[in-house]
């Protein structure tokens, strides 16, 4: 009798070490990327494909840029012909600069550079995914475009003509936050 005793002791005590799994289910929402749309500034409401679409860090390297296609070679993996992309944000920094170059396969490519100005703010998630960096942009002065800035470092002139923040508050990656006209 004392044997099951002792067993029953040592196996409930055994159990009660255990611990579930930790594990960050892939469905969580983590930090989230910025999403821009592009239409047709000649109709504002019909979204419009920019062609060959590169994007890279200000002050980064060409084949530092940002990979669409994974499966693409060493020069389409880092161009798109979408109408909407996704692009991360700093989250040790205020402030995110990129070049967007349109038609960058081509023999004249068109770069502006966007500047992108924010606060961050760090959100619990859960024990197994940590915390998550959510943005918010415009946050100096209610201006419409204060947490944006456009340039055009080639002098090639602007191929974004209209450039406008329609969601300020970064939380999500299923909603579009900044629209581009070309």
């Amino acid at each position: 009798m004392k044997k099951i005793i002792s067993f029953l002791l040592i196996f409930t005590f055994g159990l009660s070490s255990c611990e579930k799994d930790d594990i960050c289910d892939a469905n969580t929402p983590t930090t989230p990327r910025l999403v821009i749309t592009f239409y047709d500034n000649a109709s504002p409401t019909l979204l419009r494909t920019v062609t060959n679409l590169k994007v890279v860090g200000v002050g980064k390297d060409d084949s530092d840029a940002i990979i669409f296609n994974e499966s693409g070679t060493s020069v389409t993996k880092y161009l798109t012909n979408a109408n909407t992309i996704s692009i991360p944000l700093k989250t040790d920094a205020k402030t995110t600069s990129y070049k967007f170059i349109f038609n960058a396969a081509s023999a004249n490519p068109n770069v502006d550079v966007l500047t992108f100005n924010y606060e961050t703010q760090s959100v619990y998630v859960s024990r197994a995914c940590g915390f998550k960096t959510t943005f918010l942009l415009n946050p100096r002065d209610n201006t419409a475009n204060s947490g944006l800035i456009q340039t055009d470092p080639a002098a090639d002139g602007l191929w974004m003509l209209n450039v406008n923040i329609v969601k300020s508050n970064i939380e999500l990656e299923n909603e579009t936050h900044v629209k581009v006209y070309f």
